[in-house]
C-alpha cells in the first residue's frame, strides 16, 4: 500500500475524534493535508466544528473545504489538535518541522486539550534522533545561534530561501546522536535568537500510525489500539 494511502487512514482515524461543536488545531504539511481533507468531508455531511490553522497554507487550505478558520491569537484553549510529524517513537517523542511550521504548531499543541499526531509507518522509530531538527532562528541572530548550534554538535544548514510565517528563518541541525532530547531541547530553547524547535517531547497525546493498510494508535498512557 502506498504511504499516501496509509497518511489517508491515519488521518481518517484521528479526525474521527473530533465531536460536534469542537474547536480543532490544524497542523502543517502533507500528512496533515489529508486530515483537512477529511475534516471537510465531514463538514459536507454536517460536523459543526471551528479551526485554529498553523500555518497561512493550512489556512487556505481548510477554507477550500469549508472549514471556519478562526484567528489564534484570540483563542485561548482547544479541543484538539491534529498535526504530522518527521519521526516519533513508543514515547510519544516526536520531531517535527519538516514544514516549517513548527513555532506555531507547538504554541497551538500547547493550548490543545489533546494533540493527535498521524502518519504513515516509515516516521515510527525506535527513538527519535535520525531525522533534522529544525530551529526557527530570528535573522538578527542568525551567525550566532547557528555558531551556538554547532557547539551542540550539530551539523546545521540554514534551509534555503524560505522564511517562515512569522518571518524568520529555519536552521535544519542533524545532531550525530541523542541520547537525552530532554536535555538538548532544554538546550536548544536556551539560545538568544533561537525561538523555537520541532522536538516534541511532551505535546503528543496520542499518534494513529498507519502501515500496511493497518492504523495503530499509541496512548502516552502507554494503551494502544
Amino acid at each position: 500500500m502506498a504511504k499516501d494511502d496509509d497518511k489517508r487512514l491515519a488521518a481518517g482515524a484521528a479526525v474521527a475524534e473530533v465531536a460536534d461543536g469542537m474547536l480543532v488545531g490544524l497542523g502543517t504539511g502533507s500528512t496533515a493535508a489529508f486530515a483537512i481533507a477529511a475534516l471537510g468531508r465531514r463538514i459536507a455531511e454536517g460536523l459543526r466544528v471551528e479551526a485554529v490553522a498553523t500555518s497561512e497554507a493550512t489556512a487556505a487550505a481548510a477554507r477550500a473545504v469549508g472549514v471556519v478558520v478562526r484567528d489564534f491569537s484570540t483563542i485561548a484553549t482547544l479541543d484538539l489538535t491534529i498535526d504530522g510529524a518527521d519521526e516519533i517513537d513508543s514515547r510519544l517523542f516526536a520531531i517535527k518541522g519538516a514544514g516549517g511550521a513548527m513555532l506555531r504548531e507547538k504554541a497551538v499543541a500547547a493550548a490543545s486539550r489533546r494533540m493527535v499526531v498521524i502518519a504513515d509507518g516509515s516516521k515510527r522509530v525506535a527513538a527519535i534522533g535520525a531525522a533534522k531538527v529544525p530551529v526557527e532562528v530570528l535573522p538578527f541572530a542568525s551567525a550566532s545561534v547557528v555558531a551556538a548550534l554547532e557547539r551542540l554538535g550539530a551539523a546545521v544548514a540554514v534551509r534555503a530561501g524560505y522564511v517562515t510565517d512569522n518571518g524568520n528563518i529555519i536552521a535544519d541541525c542533524h545532531f550525530p546522536a541523542m541520547p537525552d532530547p530532554r536535555a538538548l531541547a532544554a538546550r536548544i530553547a536556551a539560545i538568544p535568537g533561537a525561538l523555537g524547535h520541532g522536538l516534541f517531547l511532551d505535546e503528543v497525546d496520542a499518534a494513529y500510525i498507519a502501515a500496511d493498510g493497518n492504523v495503530t494508535r499509541l496512548e502516552r498512557d502507554g494503551s494502544s489500539g
